[in-house]
């Protein structure tokens, strides 16, 4: 045998071994894809249980009015089915992400190679960028090769969705095989239903349905083109797109999508360019976002399990009220507009409660470029200068001082242990002399209110301060009739809610009722009793009195508006770091804070200008077709013979009962 034809016969053995076992490895191959194919098959759980993706339970919050407006966690709908959604969704659907679905195996070869060039060509990998994955395989994605998130199997929820979001080869050649088996047991439709259901598309929304009642407030079986075009544009990046967080971003990536459409047939030129010139709008509940600063208050308040730990939906009730809501950002937004630089970064805060502690509007803080969650309304602690006074006012009366009784307004000095002396100051750095107590706190004067710490004694009026709930703890510095002890603003208007309550404690609430999904329900039950009594009614009632003033004589006179009676107090600290203003009328108390969050000076602000502004404006808005009332103020004691303060007097008695002179007066001359 030749050299040549040896070699003949031994590549042919070598062809043949190498043909024979390439054969067997092949058929051992598709035995294991068979195989793989197959246990997929036999373990997918039923259809039904495969719709809700989520690990976790979401949470509605219902405003006063029992409609919807906030949830927390990810939103799921009403099942949304392939032949009950509307037809433009579906072909949006079908146009953007795979047109040759209902003809396929569930995995396309054209599609998977069509990908691979184009990231060739655009210089990545083959596996990045463009994935050609089927609608079926992206379900496969979504249900991660059918393993459901359990707490006990991953570190967190986010270790838990890395792992289903991978794109190693070896993940996408079982998710293709995955793919494979779901059109083995499902029908075309049933795969798009899973599909429907589980997709992501941002703001919270798991689910076409979730998604077209989050941003069109209504079902997907009723979206025109153009809604449908938006909401099948969120499929690629839910959150770049999302139409809450970039409208314009979002109705450019529809117009895409309906020139797709378009072109594959699946809508007419005629109605492309309508809607392509009439874009999706958000609805308005989704284009408002209001109340985030409240809900998120809400949530903190509610037992912990049932709003983040749970499995089940929940839904809460509350006493939001987004009338109330959009008139405190509406006069914000107005006042900061037309009276503050717009490059300034200035904060501001907003609390609006009823007398009974319900808490109906909450502003946590301007909307700005870097704003966080941080709630000012709830988490701020600053120091609320003059708009303490009224407390201290509160602990002489209820020490039997009265309204009209008489204080000099003059320099004053303290001795300061271990610290030396104290000249304080009135803000406007002149002494008026001898002032009514209810003229002092009108005009804010500090040198009375001064005074009158020192006579009654600071612990006195950190009694009240603690009853009232604005301080935990009080200090004994004699600036703290001043203001100098910090606290939030939804605690001082709160204090003023008691005031207004006539004395008796409230708790600021918003969460009335909580219900989970199996028909548990738990209520936040808000019962007032005469015996949580922190001031006398007479107490009460004169500081109103006092407070109106204020209001009609003194600082807050911005913060007037027509028909009704209002009382409150400026508040402005040292340098104007913070500015207050806090009042009430029959109906409704608001507080209302502006400042900086680096706690730098304000320029130009006072507690009686831009906070008083504001505030006039919010309650002007939510007292229209509201019958005017009176505050509960008493005037009586006005009549009384006057006491000097200062001059060594001491009350003899504790309010309640009106001596021989002051009877006399009052017969003379009758109620003031």
């Amino acid at each position: 045998m030749s050299v040549s034809g040896f070699i003949k016969i031994l590549l042919k053995l070598i062809f043949r071994f190498f043909i024979g076992w390439a054969f067997r490895g092949g058929v051992v191959i598709i035995i294991i894809l068979a195989g793989t194919v197959f246990y997929y098959k036999v373990n997918l759980p039923a259809l039904s249980d495969m719709l809700d993706a989520r690990a976790k339970g979401s949470v509605l919050l219902l405003d006063k009015n029992k409609d919807i407006f906030a949830w927390r966690g990810e939103q799921f709908g009403a099942i949304a089915k392939a032949d009950n959604i509307s037809i433009h969704l579906k072909n949006a659907i079908l146009a953007v992400e795979d047109k040759r679905f209902y003809g396929h195996f569930g995995v396309s070869p054209r599609g998977i190679a069509g990908a691979i060039r184009i990231n060739l060509s655009e210089g990545r990998g083959a596996l990045s960028g463009h994935g050609g994955s089927t609608i079926t395989q992206q379900t496969a994605k979504l249900l991660c090769l059918g393993k459901p998130y359990k707490a006990k199997d991953w570190k967190s929820e986010s270790q838990y969705e890395a792992n289903c979001r991978q794109s190693s080869l070896w993940r996408k050649i079982k998710e293709a095989l995955f793919a494979i088996a779901l059109e083995l047991e499902f029908t075309k439709d049933e795969i798009m239903t899973l599909y429907l259901n589980r997709a992501f598309l941002g703001a919270g929304s798991r689910g076409f349905q979730a998604a077209s009642q989050r941003y069109f407030n209504k079902s997907a079986s009723h979206l025109n083109p153009a809604e449908a075009a938006m909401l099948a544009g969120l499929l690629v990046a839910p959150s770049r797109y999302a139409p809450t967080n970039n409208l314009s971003k979002s109705q450019n990536r529809a117009s895409i999508i309906l020139d797709l459409m378009e072109q594959q047939g699946l809508l007419s030129s005629d109605l492309t360019r309508y809607y392509k010139n009439n874009p999706a709008k958000l609805s308005i509940k989704a284009s408002q976002k209001a109340g985030g600063h409240f809900a998120d208050w809400v949530m903190q308040s509610a037992p912990y399990f049932f709003t983040r730990k749970t499995t089940e939906d929940v839904i809460i009730e509350t006493t939001f009220d987004p009338k109330v809501q959009k008139a405190a950002e509406k006069s914000l937004e107005y006042i900061f507009k037309k009276k503050v630089d717009p490059k300034s970064k200035a904060q501001a805060a907003i609390v609006i409660m009823s007398p009974n502690g319900a808490v109906r509007a909450m502003v946590g803080g301007r909307q700005l470029q870097a704003l966080g969650a941080f709630n000012r309304s709830t988490q701020a602690l600053r120091q609320p200068g003059s708009a303490f006074k009224p407390i201290v006012y509160a602990a002489a009366l209820e020490q039997g001082y009265r309204p009209n009784d008489l204080i000099r307004d003059e320099p004053f000095v303290i001795e300061i242990p271990g610290s030396g002396t104290w000249s304080p100051q009135n803000y406007k750095k002149q002494f008026n002399g001898v002032v009514s107590l209810t003229d002092a706190l009108a005009q804010s004067l500090n040198i009375p209110a001064i005074k009158l710490s020192q006579r009654i004694g600071l612990d006195t009026v950190g009694q009240i301060s603690v009853a009232l709930g604005i301080n935990n703890k009080f200090s004994t510095n004699p600036a703290v009739a001043l203001g100098v002890d910090e606290t939030t603003l939804l605690d001082l208007t709160n204090a003023y809610a008691i005031i207004l309550n006539h004395g008796i404690k409230v708790q600021p609430y918003g969460l009335k009722k909580l219900s989970l999904d199996t028909g548990v329900s738990f209520s936040n039950k808000h019962v007032r009793s005469e015996k949580e009594r922190v001031l006398s009614s007479e107490t009460a009632h004169n500081i109103i009195y006092m407070l109106e003033k204020a209001v009609s004589e003194g600082t807050g006179k911005n913060a007037s508006f027509l028909h009704w009676d209002a009382a409150g107090k400026t508040g402005t600290t040292q340098d104007s770091r913070d500015a207050w203003f806090i009042g009430f009328t029959s109906q409704y108390i608001a507080g209302v804070w502006i400042g900086y969050d680096n706690n730098q000076p304000l320029t130009g602000v006072n507690g009686g200008s831009l906070p008083a502004e504001i505030w006039s404006l919010i309650m002007d808005e939510i007292h229209k077709d509201i019958k005017p009332e009176v505050l509960p103020m008493t005037k009586k004691k006005l009549a009384f013979f006057p006491n000097m303060v200062d001059s060594g007097y001491e009350p003899k008695q504790k309010l309640g009962g009106a001596s021989l002179i002051d009877k006399l007066i009052l017969t003379i001359f009758g109620e003031k």
